[in-house]
């Protein structure tokens, strides 16, 4: 890898990680739809490393997110235990159906839930 190539990547993953941290702060998640594409297309990742890195790199600015949340009374913590006990449950499945789903269906399945995201918030 050339030097400028180098300084490039750096670039625009630090650049990325700044536009992820603030859609993350605002928004209370989604920067893992923005991280994705950014890891695979911006960064050449593959599929299945894009998705398992950007779990790794939402996690601190998830926690510093809710710990600014939780400060302004932005929480509800009934929901959470219940949401928090079936998240983790999924995540495990999730994580190990990864490793044996084709990376084609995980980039296709992930597109869907984008639309499908991007659709339901824009109607409301």
């Amino acid at each position: 890898m050339t030097k400028k190539r180098k300084i490039k990547e750096i670039t625009l993953a630090g650049l990325g990680g700044l536009g992820i941290g603030l859609a993350n702060g605002i928004f209370g998640g989604g920067g893992g739809m923005l991280c994705v594409p950014l890891l695979e297309k911006g960064l050449r990742e593959n599929t299945k490393t894009a998705h398992a890195t950007a779990i790794l790199i939402i996690l601190p600015i998830t926690v510093v997110s809710a710990i600014v949340y939780i400060a302004n009374g932005y929480f509800v913590w009934q929901a959470t235990w219940i949401t928090s006990l079936a998240v983790v449950v999924g995540g495990i499945f999730g994580a190990l159906l990864l490793k044996v789903l084709p990376e084609k269906l995980v980039g296709l399945v992930f597109a869907v839930i984008m639309i499908i995201a991007g659709i339901k918030m824009a109607t409301g």
